[in-house]
């Protein structure tokens, strides 16, 4: 694998140069696509009549950050840059650059992009993230009037943050007609898709891998309905490639592969990770290092119960030492994962005594210490939650000024 890597290296670099000095046309893509099977990648296409040339967009699913150079290879197209920063980097990597900065700019210019016939079709990743391609897809819809999502609560630094999950479903707002590509990549020995991996390290393994296939397999152009909107569109399209390819269509978000992301990277830093050991497999510790431990789980459950007053302390406990993580017991008990019983608006015994509101704390002046709020109840309701989050958001923002 290492001999192959840096032979690899240098073909690679002609590969580059090559592609870049050849105008686009077909006896460009047949010498950058035999010169790739040198470095391992193999591109097979099933029903390429199927490929209509009147269509402006292509969708296609999101396996690995170099699905739109290998679809390059079949044919003319562009994918729009849109997390890379734009310079060299971007423009050696084959992406387009328009210069927009929001979405609806990006949208915009697009649409100005695909209005010129003269100019390649669009190639799209509607996931926005990429996949291993094995367990389902990623949601293509996006609601741009209800865009509040799902409100994540996280605990970071004595302060409340929300994180909206949403989907995307722009892609089909530029085109009426457009043409899925189910793409599925095989690689032995070596995993195709990590996530969090940047792609230099994705580059680095597909050269030190014997081989990696890419299967391309057109799928027949979709037009839209009458009077349909692009989030009926989208999923359409996404029921479709997800029959073609075996898997399910899920409701789980780029935003929520980020998310999960970023819980992995915190609980791989605590001492005890979750999952790893259980909790009666445990090595026994001395005396000392028991009590340094229930002092810790007792102060962690204190934050806990800051935010979430209605769970009982000892739930809040027995989660915390499962898990380790104020973070992660917030979630388990707001997503149901914990089942508990409510507590009343009475205080318990192991509670300390209530500190005056807000208002009463900024009447009796500086010289009384505020007191931090806590919301009265949990809302059943998605909307009611994500008030209560901003209003208790507010209300922190007042408690920190004081």
């Amino acid at each position: 694998g290492l001999c192959l890597l840096v032979l690899r290296l240098f073909i690679g670099a002609h590969v580059f140069l090559v592609s870049c000095a050849l105008p686009d046309s077909v006896l460009r893509r047949f010498i950058v696509r035999v010169m790739c099977s040198v470095l391992g990648l193999f591109v097979r296409q099933s029903d390429p009549r199927l490929r209509d040339a009147s269509v402006r967009v292509y969708i296609a699913n999101h396996v690995t950050q170099f699905d739109h150079n290998v679809i390059n290879l079949l044919t003319s197209c562009n994918t729009p840059a849109l997390n890379a920063a734009p310079g060299f980097l971007c423009w050696s990597r084959g992406f387009l650059e328009l210069g927009a900065g929001s979405r609806a700019e990006l949208v915009h210019s697009l649409k100005v992009y695909s209005s010129h016939q003269a100019n390649p079709p669009l190639l799209l990743f509607p996931e926005e993230a990429a996949t291993n391609g094995r367990a389902g897809l990623l949601r293509f819809r996006y609601r741009e009037r209800q865009a509040w999502g799902r409100a994540r609560m996280v605990l970071a630094l004595g302060s409340l943050t929300a994180e909206f999950s949403l989907c995307s479903s722009w892609p089909f707002s530029l085109a009426d007609v457009v043409q899925p590509v189910a793409l599925h990549v095989q690689r032995p020995l070596v995993t195709v898709s990590v996530a969090d991996s940047s792609w230099i390290t994705e580059l680095l393994w597909t050269f030190f891998a014997p081989f990696t296939v890419y299967q391309v397999r057109w799928l027949p152009s979709v037009p839209r309905r009458a009077e349909e909107p692009s989030e009926d569109f989208a999923l359409r399209v996404q029921e479709l490639l997800a029959v073609e390819l075996g898997v399910v269509s899920t409701r789980l978000t780029a935003a929520d592969k980020t998310e999960h992301m970023k819980r992995l990277r915190h609980t791989s830093l605590l001492p005890f990770a979750p999952g790893s050991q259980p909790l009666a497999a445990r090595p026994r510790v001395p005396s000392g290092l028991g009590a340094a431990e229930d002092v810790r789980i007792a102060a962690m459950a204190q934050r806990v119960k800051e935010v979430l007053p209605h769970v009982p302390l000892e739930v809040i406990r027995t989660d915390l030492a499962r898990t380790s993580c104020v973070d992660t017991t917030i979630a388990n008990l707001l997503e149901g994962s914990v089942p508990f019983c409510p507590e009343s608006g009475e205080d318990s015994a192991d509670l300390p005594a209530p500190a005056p509101s807000l208002p009463e704390a900024g009447a009796q002046g500086s010289a009384a210490a505020p007191a931090k709020p806590a919301p009265q109840q949990f809302a059943k309701s998605p909307v009611e939650r994500h008030l209560s989050l901003q209003e208790r958001k507010r209300a922190l923002y007042d408690y920190a000024r004081r």
